[in-house]
């Protein structure tokens, strides 16, 4: 009896370090970095090296990709008197100040256009083929 007795708590206690191994699994989990920092030109935590660095960089995004994500808000909608992508008469005139012109009120803000179209994460680069991407769809 007594060595069926013992044998029930070692079993117990096993299943309990286990159970309580898989709950220390799982918060772990829960509780790890979603992300980290990678310095061109060190060495990154995952190994990654220069290569991951260059790949979190990334390519600038595409005119349509930055338009579709910053600013179809207002060019899709006309709000605070934005041209609506596609409207030429509305277009017309602005496109008649040039392309460089246009980009330069994107980028450091015009009238009620606000600077970088208010998007935190956009590049000069960025902001610049948007413009184009706005232009080549409005004539």
């Amino acid at each position: 009896m007594k060595r069926l007795l013992l044998a029930v708590v070692i079993a117990a206690a096993c299943v309990g370090m286990a159970v309580a191994a898989s709950m220390e699994d799982q918060i772990k989990e829960r509780i790890k970095p979603v992300g980290e920092v990678c310095v061109a030109g060190q060495e990154c935590g995952s190994g990654g090296g220069a290569a991951a660095s260059a790949e979190a960089a990334g390519e600038p995004r595409s005119g349509e990709a930055v338009y579709s994500s910053a600013c179809t808000a207002c060019h899709s909608t006309g709000a605070a008197g934005a041209p609506v992508v596609g409207q030429a008469d509305a277009w017309a005139p602005r496109i008649e100040k040039g392309q460089e012109t246009l980009i330069e009120h994107a980028i450091n803000g015009f009238n009620a256009m606000p600077a970088m179209g208010a998007c935190g994460s956009c590049s000069e680069e960025e902001v610049a083929s948007a413009v184009k991407y706005m232009i080549e769809n409005s004539q």
